[in-house]
């Protein structure tokens, strides 16, 4: 699909922002490895979380999908080997997550994805289930699904590169409460620490047992299970960020709700590196009121938030002076390597962006519309689409159907706000 934007001067209205993929699958990991039946309310239904439920379906969970919930009998600490290969679509998050629980409770199996999924490296994580005794093996690119796993976790210390994703590390804390030893886990260079403090918030809420060193070292104790889940599912920053920043860049005047100021998340910090920028932005309970205004370019290290640099590539345009978005070479490992591909796309706009090892720097640009490629990341098509809004003339995204993965009602919902978005 094609996504045609024209230049759009204002947006008008309420934006209610879809539940959190985060969340959605961990919540679907943890119900599906409780004992009795768990009600996810209010999850997201996209590609993403597609992928999760099928996989535990695929080992024993019995998950029925309604309009507002997942009702979810898990499999506990009894699985079924799956009779198919594991296929996790697009989903790095579930990919990760659904490899530790292979190893912890030893269920051979397969995993394959889609283009982008087998060009996404999981060398840090298989190199860690390999020490702790399961055995791997790739079958088409070394470090890369499609995969082999078998064996089971039985060694008790491991080492893991944290530099590349904090999924690995979530991977391992959900894991090793299953196993019968205790686990020690040294975390080198960890990065994107808010998502691993939404795990760790996953484990206090089931009352697992563990010892942390911060972010560097964990001790999770053997013996331990999960527990039926009955919550509803926070909205996504993540998704918000889009909404969010089209209304800062333009006359506009949105109210974006359903979002929890209050939640783990870390991608809530575009409310932080927006207002370092000058941003007219309101919180109140459970919305955020965002009003057009002028920016100013600043520096901003996001580590701890890869997710929000393909749309602060774009707030970079149209900020005066410029903006640095740093200390973030993690976003070469996404759906794509954002870092490159923003900066291509934005060229093709007529954009005045440098791309960095570790991020990018963009003065401020005069736009023009251009045909420009999505490379079948939500992200980056979503960036785009904002990037279209404030160009002269139209703006025509290839892949426009990527944003499934997270955000499946993203173009209406900015239709309704007023955006001239057409998808064909």
């Amino acid at each position: 699909m094609r996504l045609i934007v024209n230049k759009t001067e204002s947006l008008n209205g309420e934006a209610i922002i879809p539940a959190s993929k985060s969340h959605t699958i961990r919540a679907v990991v943890i119900a599906s490895l409780a004992h009795g039946i768990s009600e996810l309310k209010n999850p997201l239904h996209s590609e993403d979380t597609k992928a999760v439920i099928n996989a535990c379906s695929a080992m024993g969970a019995r998950i029925e999908e309604r309009f507002d919930s997942l009702i979810v009998e898990g499999f506990g600490a009894r699985p079924k080997t799956p009779d198919r290969v594991l296929d996790m679509l697009n989903s790095g998050t579930s990919t990760n997550l659904i490899l530790g629980i292979l190893a912890a409770l030893g269920v051979e199996a397969e995993i394959t994805g889609d283009a982008s999924l087998r060009s996404r490296p999981v060398t840090a994580l298989t190199e860690a289930l390999t020490a702790l005794g399961c055995e791997i093996k790739f079958q088409e690119k070394f470090g890369c699904p499609p995969l082999k796993i078998s064996g089971k976790i039985h060694k008790n210390k491991v080492s893991i590169d944290g530099s590349k994703s904090s999924q690995y590390i979530s991977s391992l804390l959900i894991a090793c409460p299953l196993l019968k030893q205790d686990t020690e886990v040294t975390v080198l260079n960890p990065t994107e620490l808010p998502y691993i403090e939404m795990t760790l918030k996953w484990l206090e809420e089931q009352g697992i047992r563990l010892e942390r060193d911060g972010f560097h070292w964990f001790k999770i104790f053997g013996n331990q299970g999960y527990t039926p889940i009955k919550k509803v599912i926070p909205a996504d920053w993540s998704s918000a960020a889009f909404p969010i920043c089209a209304a800062a860049v333009t006359d506009s005047d949105v109210l974006v709700k359903g979002i929890d100021i209050n939640d783990v998340q870390g991608d809530k910090a575009i409310i932080e590196y927006l207002n370092q920028m000058g941003a007219d932005i309101e919180i109140r309970e459970n919305s955020i009121r965002v009003k057009g205004a002028k920016l100013q370019g600043r520096r901003l290290d996001i580590n701890a938030t890869p997710d929000t640099l393909p749309a602060l590539s774009v707030i970079g345009c149209f900020a005066e002076d410029s903006t640095g978005l740093g200390n973030v070479a993690q976003a070469r490992v996404k759906e794509t390597d954002r870092i490159t591909v923003m900066c291509k796309e934005l060229k093709k706009m007529s954009a005045d962006i440098e791309e960095l090892p570790d991020g990018v720097i963009i003065k401020k640009s005069h736009l023009k519309g251009a045909n420009v490629q999505g490379h079948h990341d939500h992200r980056v098509v979503m960036a785009l689409s904002i990037a279209g809004m404030i160009a002269e003339g139209v703006t025509i995204i290839d892949t426009a159907e990527a944003v499934s993965v997270t955000y499946p009602d993203y173009v209406e919902t900015m239709r309704q706000l007023g955006a001239e978005f057409e998808l064909v």
